[in-house]
């Protein structure tokens, strides 16, 4: 049975190989698609970008150590029909020895142009979902009303003494992918 996580409860994961899915549902009539993007950000122990090639997104779906894949953009935040409508592949086993921490967050694309944020999408979430009998063994719903916010932090995995865990975060910020880039940002990676 899955667990459902409330803000900041953290859990062993006891798992290698997992999909983290995310969902969410637009409220209708705001006269635009809305672009929620699903991103993973691998930091090392400063809590910096391991490299540019470790922020995965939907124009990089893949690390280069083979450990997280994106499955893709959904631009329009119609495919899921009750689903995750954006997932990230993980095997924990060949996450590169530098990655102390994968923060998952989700921005929205041209949020100022569509005056969209937060507050007009509901059933947020992250879960956690064991890949090798595809059971969900933890979710954690968004319930806050981030009323000015466009980009949120719904979790993180995370290493501690070798293993790893997972945070539910829920933290929102007035922001955009790249905020997300620069605030783990380390200036001798990126050009």
């Amino acid at each position: 049975m899955a667990i459902n996580l409330q803000k900041g409860q953290k859990i062993d994961i006891g798992l290698t190989k997992m999909t983290i899915g995310l969902g969410w549902d637009p409220n209708e009539g705001t006269g635009h698609d809305f672009d929620l993007d699903a991103s993973a950000i691998m930091i090392d122990s400063n809590r910096k970008l391991v490299g540019e090639d470790y922020f995965i997104f939907y124009n990089n779906l893949k690390s280069p150590d083979d450990a997280l894949t994106h499955t893709g953009d959904d631009p329009t935040g119609g495919n899921s029909d009750g689903d995750d409508d954006e997932a990230i592949i993980i095997d924990l086993e060949k996450v590169d020895s530098r990655v102390e921490e994968i923060l998952f967050v989700v921005t929205i694309e041209d949020f100022e142009r569509r005056k969209q944020n937060f507050g007009q999408v509901r059933n947020s979430y992250i879960r956690i979902v064991d890949n090798s009998n595809n059971e969900e063994i933890a979710k954690y719903e968004l319930d806050e009303d981030f009323s000015i916010e466009t980009g949120v932090e719904f979790g993180r995995l995370y290493k501690r003494n070798g293993a790893w865990k997972f945070e539910a975060s829920g933290i929102g910020y007035k922001a955009d992918l790249g905020f997300f880039l620069e605030k783990y940002y380390n200036g001798s990676i990126i050009k």
